[in-house]
């Protein structure tokens, strides 16, 4: 494989873009990335069927088994490459699309098809595709670079639309957290608003972190509003190899549930922040609300929680991003559902973030993790009880390509994770594990375990600033009298030097006869 790194391809494919919308470039560059990954996953696999003296290469069900997209000749990317410099290239690649989705069902109406537009400079994409063959998928070591590329590349777009760009990308520290927090191993993942499938990507880095493989493990869900976002998740899950079900169309998750009957053993998700026209007023008897009350019609956070606590198995657990408004609001239907969700001890952790973490928005933001279940449930009984972390001056990091935003670090992210599972798997009781003691201690200023009692003390503001306290000021072990000495030493010190350094200017100035312009 080409030792091209992706910072150095994304600079060059930049550069391509021109004056080329940022919206606009993203669809051509993320779809022939992937018209590249299908044609180098094909392409490997041919290689190996052909070897095969009892199989044949042009058996479209020996791709099948190996869960490999079939690639036409004419759709394959040595085709394309030797057409980049022909004016018809737009044809070419619009061409190719539409052979592959007509020969895998599974994509059609997915591929973006608008290359031979005339407002895309054909010179400029012949020169991405150039660009994009330098990359190969030699062998299995590298058979993710692309999968990677992409993913880096939704990174990039996102930041370069700002705003626009939260509608499909949740910065990838912040999906890091969460599914480091909830765990995903064994069971039934949903999104409810999955953008482009960045929580499933890193679910399935979770698992096979930890030695595990995504099938047979974990079966993914996902719904998404947005036809252009559906269509990126499609092809950002293809690539990686993931298997979900996304329903049958991109489609609101309030008013067309695509998976009404689904019970999730792990929801992960980042809804959109204080959406106002949701139409909430046309679901005022909806079965979701029916137990904890029914959501305002002006603002979606509330109704995010209960559609996502509607969907939870009965001992499955969801983490999400809020905005920090959801915590203490104070409209009488909004208090009204956080104080039974509180009461119904379906409230587990509550995490508020450092700012600037969105390019999306200045909002500052806030981790919910719920539970149908506190009492053991695999783990320890956490009945009444609810953890408060406040991260928002915890280490964070910037981005190469920004001065503005930043990431959690990685120590962040394990000091957070290991809170809340201390917390879930211990408490305050000390256990022995491998020989060393493990328990879950307070740490204040960041993080307490609050009872029921206290969070009715605090009329149920979940924010965790109003129970973690403080951090400690160190006292002072210096007695006044010395600590007055010391400084007044290192002061009168340093006016000295300050003295001496003045003389030898002055004395230098006087070697240059500087006199004479005084």
């Amino acid at each position: 494989m080409a030792e091209l790194r992706k910072e150095d391809l994304w600079m060059m494919a930049d550069k391509l873009r021109n004056n080329m919308d940022s919206a606009e470039y993203k669809h051509v560059c993320l779809g022939l990335i992937f018209l590249k990954y299908i044609s180098d996953s094909f392409d490997r696999a041919y290689q190996e069927i052909e070897r095969d003296e009892y199989a044949d290469p042009e058996d479209r069900d020996e791709y099948l088994a190996k869960n490999i997209f079939w690639v036409p000749e004419e759709a394959r990317w040595e085709t394309i490459k030797n057409k980049a410099k022909d004016p018809t290239i737009g044809q070419a690649v619009d061409h190719a699309m539409d052979m592959i989705e007509r020969e895998n069902s599974s994509l059609r109406g997915v591929l973006p098809k608008d290359f031979a537009r005339a407002s895309l400079n054909k010179r400029a994409l012949g020169e991405l595709i150039d660009l994009l063959s330098e990359l190969e998928i030699g062998n299995d070591k590298n058979k993710d670079t692309l999968g990677s590329v992409y993913e880096y590349f939704l990174g990039k777009f996102a930041r370069a639309e700002g705003k626009l760009g939260g509608e499909f990308y949740t910065p990838r520290s912040v999906v890091e957290l969460i599914v480091a927090m909830v765990e995903p191993h064994d069971g039934r993942v949903y999104d409810p608003c999955c953008g482009s499938g960045g929580m499933f990507v890193q679910s399935k880095r979770f698992v096979e972190d930890r030695q595990g493989r995504l099938d047979g493990q974990l079966a993914i869900y996902g719904q998404e509003s947005n036809y252009n976002t559906w269509k990126l998740c499609r092809m950002n899950l293809a690539i990686r190899g993931i298997e979900a079900d996304l329903g049958q169309q991109n489609a609101d998750s309030f008013h067309n549930d695509q998976h009404k009957s689904l019970k999730a053993d792990y929801i992960m998700a980042n809804p959109p922040f204080n959406i106002s026209d949701w139409g909430g007023e046309r679901l005022m008897d909806d079965l979701r609300w029916s137990k904890y009350g029914i959501p305002p019609a002006g603002n979606a956070n509330y109704a995010w929680i209960l559609h996502m606590l509607y969907h939870l198995a009965p001992s499955g657990t969801a983490g999400f991003v809020l905005a920090n408004g959801s915590l203490s609001s104070s409209t009488i239907s909004e208090y009204n559902i956080r104080k039974n969700l509180v009461e119904d001890d379906k409230v587990d952790c509550i995490v508020t973030l450092p700012e600037k973490l969105f390019s999306t928005t200045s909002i500052p933001v806030c981790l919910w993790f719920i539970t149908r279940n506190k009492l053991k449930n695999g783990y320890r009984d956490r009945h009444k009880e609810i953890l408060f972390i406040d991260a928002r001056k915890m280490e964070t990091k910037p981005y190469e390509d920004s001065r503005t935003q930043r990431q959690l670090t990685a120590k962040t992210i394990d000091e957070i994770t290991s809170a809340y599972h201390s917390f879930r798997n211990h408490g305050k009781k000390a256990v022995k594990e491998g020989g060393a003691e493990i328990f879950y201690e307070d740490k204040p200023g960041f993080w307490k375990i609050a009872t029921l009692e206290e969070i009715r003390e605090k009329d149920y503001n979940l924010a965790p600033a109003s129970y973690v306290g403080v951090v400690p000021i160190k006292e002072d072990q210096e007695p006044f009298d010395v600590k007055m000495e010391r400084l007044t030493g290192d002061l009168f010190r340093i006016m000295a030097e300050s003295r001496e350094i003045d003389k030898e200017i002055l004395a230098s100035l006087d070697r240059i006869g500087w006199n004479k312009w005084r």
